[in-house]
């Protein structure tokens, strides 16, 4: 190879750097990155209410006597349809993460039902009324703080009702339906 060729090869290489060196900084100055002062994204978290306390209705506080009264039992078992991934509904039915909610409406808190229920629900006491069920469905936390029901609630009283009315369709022994008072 005389030096003529060897020029020719070398030249070839130069320009070829020179090229991608140009290309390098032309494209750095079209597609520069803008640099934020604080790396990542600002998420606005709306304030949330003290720690146990119940969550800001999302309508006006109906008694849970008035909603019953226009509760649509049908509409209940739909909305029970979240609750089959914990709990069973019918008769016999063996129970899930959640005990089986058959006659639970007027049974007494934290028994029976071949379930281990937590410390908190186990202490709650007392039977399982539509007023108590219903403040149970809005906010389960809230209402037994500390029970492992992982369930962030139900906010419309509407359908809360309809769910009440639902399980305690499921009964042997439904219990009677509070009348509601009436308004002045």
């Amino acid at each position: 190879m005389d030096s003529y060729e060897l020029n020719k090869v070398f030249g070839a290489i130069l320009f070829t750097c020179l090229c991608v060196l140009s290309l390098n900084i032309a494209a750095g100055a079209i597609y520069t990155p803008k640099k934020v002062e604080k790396p990542g994204y600002e998420i606005v978290v709306p304030e949330a209410p003290a720690a146990g306390g119940p969550a800001a209705p999302a309508e006006p506080e109906v008694p849970i006597a008035q909603l019953l009264a226009k509760a649509d039992v049908a509409k209940g078992e739909n909305a029970a349809k979240v609750c089959q991934t914990c709990h069973t509904f019918n008769k016999g039915e063996p129970n899930k993460v959640g005990p089986n909610l058959y006659g639970v409406v007027g049974e007494k808190k934290g028994e029976g039902r071949g379930f281990n229920f937590s410390a908190a629900m186990k202490g709650k006491g007392g039977e399982w009324t539509f007023e108590d069920l219903d403040k149970f469905l809005q906010n389960p936390r809230g209402f037994v703080p500390g029970t492992n029901m992982s369930y962030a609630g139900m906010a419309r009283g509407g359908q809360r009702a309809d769910l009440i009315a639902f399980l305690n369709s499921k009964s042997d022994h439904p219990q009677a339906i509070p009348q509601a008072a009436e308004k002045k």
